[in-house]
């Protein structure tokens, strides 16, 4: 059940985990790159926004190297993106620091795209939802995989009113890209 908010305007917050990431011999966590299906996955996720209503009017962007190109490639889809700012606090933060970030996002912004990592970013859809369409919740609930898409919708005057049960999940997305051609010319 979805606890009341004060009155205000409809606000969105769309929460992208970043794409598939490499696991290459040597590198530290915050700089592991996207694997190539990430690379195919995060410009499908790009067309989603660019196909949907949930365009930002700003993007919070964890500074891993994986979610800053998964923000790249996913953008370039877009004619114009939105501005972004790319946050510390955001690279395995857990659900007070993600809101501590979203709390800050300045009031003329409806629209907010928080880009990060998992456990966090299902923990956060879990707590701010009371209440999802369809099977969204529970979706989400089996499992937030990578470029994974969940869109929350709210009505508050200021982003620091979004508690916990406050929003509805409305949409929960996976894209995916397609398989590079395979030397036989057909998707592998």
């Amino acid at each position: 059940m979805i606890t009341r908010s004060p009155a205000g305007p409809l606000h969105r917050l769309v929460v992208l985990r970043h794409a598939k990431s490499a696991w290459p011999a040597g590198v530290p966590d915050h700089e592991r790159p996207l694997a190539p299906r990430g690379r195919r996955d995060a410009p499908a996720a790009g067309r989603a926004f660019a196909e949907s209503d949930w365009l930002p009017d700003l993007v919070l962007c964890s500074t891993a190297v994986r979610a800053r190109q998964t923000w790249e490639l996913a953008s370039a889809q877009w004619g114009t993106p939105p501005p972004v700012r790319f946050d510390a606090q955001l690279y395995a933060a857990d659900v007070p620091e993600l809101l501590e970030s979203v709390h800050h996002a300045p009031t003329e912004a409806r629209a907010l795209l928080l880009i990060g990592h998992n456990p966090g970013l299902t923990d956060l859809i879990l707590e701010l939802a009371g209440d999802g369409l369809g099977d969204t919740v529970d979706r989400v609930r089996a499992k937030f995989p990578t470029s994974g898409i969940a869109v929350l919708a709210w009505h508050g005057d200021t982003w620091d009113s979004l508690a916990a049960g406050t929003a509805l999940l409305t949409d929960v997305i996976v894209p995916r890209g397609g398989k590079e051609q395979g030397h036989r010319g057909r998707d592998r």
